[in-house]
């Protein structure tokens, strides 16, 4: 099987919808579903460029620890100045943010607490929540969180000093980052639902429309210490627990390095909260995969199982973000962010730096490459760079964000294949996640439930399917041995609109209901692709965002008779570019011909205007001299020894950067 009549179709389309926050004049998407982590932080400021690169690949959320200690720096002398530059650069690139409340300075510790945690929160003595109250100052950590909250709420401290639109400011407070870690929380699981409560009392007071969220879980050991479950048990014991929603509006879990971990620990959150009659909204506020096979990560680990334990290639990095992404929203998050928008740090001290394949590592979760302005990793040879899983994120933001969509189901092909189907019942549409998890090629056949689909795989390409017959029939790659289950194939996103518009997903069955009533069952099918067509007929991509490994197309044409006249046209096309270049950037083409193409014209489109021929050359690469703040198309003719031009005469981009 191959893909049904795949055809070639342009589309690099802003796509908007309920789901994302517009930002009038900038069309940029904003899903309010998916964020990214230290877009901006204290210690990592956002300049226009690291906004930029958030807000191209879709990003709604920043999210950052807000550090106690680097703001009181004595006691009862505050200094916001660091904080109040993150906040307003987020309010200025229309970003929403998830801050941590973290830290303790050192002349209010009490241990492993903050002093005076105990006291009551409010200075009339009580913990009862109620307006117009002020925050007890012998309970300091309660001060500190009324303080903020006053601060940087919409309506607050800064929003007038910078007159900020009525809905502009924090409205998610995060109540400590992993308390199940001992390197974020070494106090007792009492401790930690005092502190919750401290957090919620405080934050209300201070803005009754804040949602304050249950510390983000690592859930590293969850069967044997299920942290959440431990700290309700606390809350379940206070009698004024109803009255204030437990102390939390929104519970937060954490996931790396293994896809279908996302699902289980948005599912194990629900589980554990239903257990006390709770329904909170499930954030995954963390996810994502630090690479092995760049710099800064173990390049020299390709031998060394140890060095890449819970580690991916690049290329395994941007199928996690679309594979994890879907299981946490099938499972029910409401928000998905990935870890994190640049290497800066990772977990390594400030100013750590090395020279590349030095047999030193750090840690590479970024999907770009450190600028050279953080600080640490400065001496990648394509610094600020992006990586295949900046082009992955983006894939997701322009599927998703056409319109809100509903949980998905999980379509588990008995350990064959993964199928996420997702419905945008407001559309009528159905966005199905496919990949294969086996080291053969797969064929999935997928009902056609549609006329046609748009098929979007890994690197940002897209490209218009039909159906064969009553299905959809998408030939998947295989997964390298040894990374089925964990991260599997290349994934594929189908999106389709939905003909009849009633289709309900049942266990592992497509149910359609046709236009006469009558209810078609059948199963998603995997079946063996053919070698030789393994991967079907791709024809060129649409505006690829991202380099990355193409996938192969067969030769499947007849061999040419040299005896007669050569009338057959070659193809030509560009390959994808990064998101962002720099100045100087290579661009690179290639063309498919029966007997063999002679040369080549190379053109240009700069900020969209008129198409210029760049070169006229036999070879396959060229360096080009950009300016910053503008963007180049770029598209390829090939002509073979017979004279014959390809026949993509109306030109329209084949790869796209931006210079910045």
């Amino acid at each position: 099987m191959t893909y049904s009549r795949l055809i070639f179709v342009l589309l690099l389309i802003l796509l908007g919808g309920a789901s994302a926050q517009a930002q009038p004049g900038d069309g940029y998407l904003r899903l309010n579903r998916l964020g990214i982590t230290f877009i901006s932080s204290a210690d990592h400021a956002a300049g226009e460029t690291r906004y930029r690169q958030a807000l191209l690949l879709g990003a709604g959320w920043n999210r950052f620890p807000m550090y106690w200690q680097w703001i009181e720096r004595a006691p009862a002398q505050f200094d916001w100045t660091a904080y109040d530059r993150v906040l307003a650069g987020d309010v200025q690139y229309g970003l929403q943010s998830n801050v941590i409340l973290l830290g303790i300075p050192d002349f209010h510790r009490d241990g492993a607490a903050p002093r005076g945690l105990d006291q009551p929160v409010f200075a009339d003595g009580s913990d009862t929540l109620a307006p117009g109250k002020a925050p007890n100052p012998n309970n300091p950590f309660a001060a500190f969180v009324f303080q903020a909250v006053a601060r940087y709420k919409p309506g607050g401290d800064l929003a007038r000093a910078l007159g900020w639109q009525p809905e502009q400011g924090v409205r998610v407070w995060e109540a400590w980052n992993e308390p199940d870690l001992a390197l974020f929380w070494t106090g007792t699981v009492e401790q930690y639902a005092r502190l919750l409560k401290v957090v919620y009392l405080a934050a209300h007071a201070a803005d009754p429309a804040a949602r304050v969220m249950f510390g983000g879980l690592a859930y590293i050991n969850p069967e044997q210490s299920d942290w959440l479950d431990r700290t309700l048990a606390v809350i379940a014991r206070d009698p004024a627990r109803d009255a204030n929603n437990w102390y939390f509006d929104i519970a937060a879990v954490h996931s790396y390095s293994s896809a279908p971990r996302s699902g289980y620990v948005v599912r194990r959150a629900k589980t554990t909260m239903a257990k006390y009659g709770l329904d909170r909204p499930v954030w995954l506020n963390e996810s994502g995969v630090p690479v092995w096979d760049d710099y800064p990560g173990p390049t020299f680990a390709a031998d060394d199982p140890s060095a890449r334990l819970y580690r991916g290639t690049m290329a395994q990095q941007a199928a996690y973000v679309i594979q994890s992404t879907a299981y946490a929203w099938a499972a029910g998050a409401e928000v998905v962010f990935i870890h994190q928008l640049y290497d800066d740090c990772g977990n390594q001290p400030g100013g750590t730096d090395f020279a590349p394949n030095s047999g030193q590592a750090g840690d590479a979760y970024g999907l770009f490459r450190n600028t050279g302005a953080e600080g640490c990793f400065t001496q990648h040879p394509q610094r600020g760079s992006a990586r295949p899983a900046a082009a992955a994120l983006n894939t997701l933001a322009r599927v998703f964000g056409t319109a809100p969509f509903e949980n998905g189901t999980v379509l588990d092909l008995g350990g064959q294949a993964s199928v996420i189907a997702f419905e945008q019942r407001g559309i009528g549409g159905r966005i199905y996640v496919l990949w294969n998890r086996t080291t053969g090629a797969l064929t999935l056949d997928i009902p056609a439930s549609g006329a046609q689909a748009l098929l979007y795989d890994v690197q940002n390409n897209d490209y218009t399917l039909f159906p064969n017959g009553q299905y959809f029939q998408v030939g998947t790659p295989p997964s390298r041995p040894g990374d089925e289950q964990a991260f599997g194939g290349n994934p594929f996103i189908l999106s389709l609109q939905v003909d009849p518009a009633r289709v309900s997903v049942d266990g592992l069955t497509i149910a359609l209901e046709s236009a006469s009533g009558e209810i078609i069952t059948t199963a998603v099918a995997a079946t063996p692709a053919p070698v030789a067509a393994q991967y079907g007929s791709v024809l060129a991509p649409a505006l690829p965002l991202a380099t990355g490994v193409v996938l192969p197309t067969p030769d499947l044409r007849p061999t040419a008779d040299p005896a007669l006249p050569d009338t057959t046209p070659p193809t030509a096309r560009v390959l994808p570019l990064p998101i962002i270049s720099p100045a100087t950037f290579v661009v690179s083409w290639t063309g498919e011909d029966d007997r063999g193409v002679v040369g080549y014209l190379v053109w240009v489109q700069v900020d969209g205007g008129e198409w210029q021929p760049w070169l006229e050359t036999d070879a396959t690469e060229g360096e080009y001299a950009g300016t910053p703040g503008s963007t180049y198309s770029f598209a390829a003719w090939a002509r073979d020894a017979a004279g014959n031009w390809s026949l993509n005469t109306e030109l329209t981009p084949q790869a796209t950067t931006a210079v910045r």
